[in-house]
């Protein structure tokens, strides 16, 4: 069996192909379905299939991971993965590939919730803003990858599919030489360790204002990837420029994950993500002005992945400060629900934006929801355990 510090780093690549796959089908489905004449909230809502799954997985998965423990939670979500991923080219029709997305959603968020409890659970704590941006910097890479897997469409159709269904079956292998772990399940603070619902609840009292940050990033990741392709179009770039423009979102938090998280636990969490967001908010509305440009485009979608594309990690951060380790599997289960959310809010309300508001830029709905997020988190006050049961 492999070493503590080798199966960190195979949790990380398990991370890195399933931000590829997921980079590559929200654009590359999103991109089919407009060529083929699907309605944009038709679209819209065929792209929430993928975090739909997530959040009928969501409420069965505590239980059986502090059972079975984490290996056999990560093989069974990555099977589920790479088998969906290479029966799209099977059947072409919008039920079958909406059953296909559930499915992929379902066996990520077993894959997401093992993985990132794993880590959170046996990172030292000065150094945790730091590993978790690393599994947030793997994630944003395999997303800036995917969405060029739309460029094989100009040879087949089936082409993506079965690429990354094969990449992912070669990662998923590695877990065979992991050694499986049981998270703890420490009686803390009072809380019932057999109570899952009381276990919710405590987190969510706790941690709340922790959990915007995933769900901003849900909204702005499904939205920039589902629907801005077929935006894009609409006003005119082609199919091959959205390609590249894309992947500058995620690409470029690349070079800021590291950076933020050591920031982050040096000046703490909420201060950067409140300098984080209200940057985001500029760039967006630069695109907004000039989103006929494809170079204001690159520059906007780059600039605000820098800022705003280490959410997720600055979220999972940011629960895990302020949670007891027994709540923890319940935190970042609760990360991935808020992320869930903002995923399928993103889409969905993108989708009708564009359709009712032909005339009004698609990115103001995305500085409408940075705004209110902004506020929220400028507003509340941190709140102990403590606080939170009396």
């Amino acid at each position: 069996m492999v070493s503590v510090q080798t199966r960190f780093w195979i949790l990380i690549a398990l991370v890195f192909i399933s931000g590829f796959s997921q980079g590559m089908i929200l654009p590359l489905l999103s991109i089919i379905l407009e060529q083929n004449g699907v309605p944009s909230s038709v679209n819209g809502l065929h792209a929430t299939g993928l975090y739909i799954g997530v959040l009928i997985a969501s409420p069965f998965m505590e239980k059986p991971m502090r059972k079975i423990g984490f290996k056999p939670m990560i093989v069974i979500g990555g099977m589920l993965v790479f088998i969906s991923l290479a029966l799209f080219p099977v059947w072409q029709t919008l039920w079958f590939w909406f059953i296909l997305r559930i499915m992929i959603g379902i066996g990520d968020n077993m894959l997401h919730f093992s993985t990132q409890t794993w880590i959170t659970t046996t990172s030292p704590k000065g150094s945790r803003g730091k590993n978790i941006s690393f599994y947030g910097l793997s994630f944003a890479l395999g997303f800036t990858i995917g969405p060029l897997m739309t460029r094989l469409l100009e040879i087949h159709q089936a082409l993506p599919f079965l690429i990354s269904a094969a990449l992912s079956m070669l990662v998923w292998s590695t877990m065979f030489f992991v050694r499986n772990s049981i998270p703890e399940d420490e009686d803390v603070h009072n809380v019932s360790s057999s109570s899952s619902i009381n276990r919710f609840i405590q987190t969510g009292k706790v941690a709340w204002v922790a959990l915007l940050p995933a769900f901003g990033y849900g909204f702005l990741e499904a939205t920039l990837h589902g629907i801005f392709p077929v935006y894009g179009l609409r006003i005119g770039h082609d199919v091959s420029i959205l390609s590249l423009i894309i992947p500058f979102f995620a690409g470029a938090s690349i070079i800021t994950q590291i950076p933020l998280g050591i920031l982050s636990d040096r000046l703490g969490r909420r201060k950067i993500l409140l300098s984080v967001i209200s940057g985001s908010i500029i760039a967006f509305l630069f695109a907004a002005l000039f989103e006929t440009s494809a170079i204001a485009l690159f520059v906007s979608f780059a600039l605000s992945g820098m800022l705003v594309g280490s959410l997720y990690s600055l979220s999972i951060a940011y629960m895990t400060d302020l949670l007891p380790t027994s709540l923890l599997p319940a935190g970042n289960l609760m990360t991935g629900i808020s992320f869930s959310i903002g995923s399928l809010v993103g889409p969905y309300l993108g989708g009708l934006f564009i359709g009712f508001f032909p005339g009004v830029s698609f990115f103001y709905i995305i500085i409408f929801m940075l705004i209110l997020m902004l506020a929220t988190i400028f507003f509340k006050k941190e709140t102990t355990l403590q606080q939170a049961n009396n």
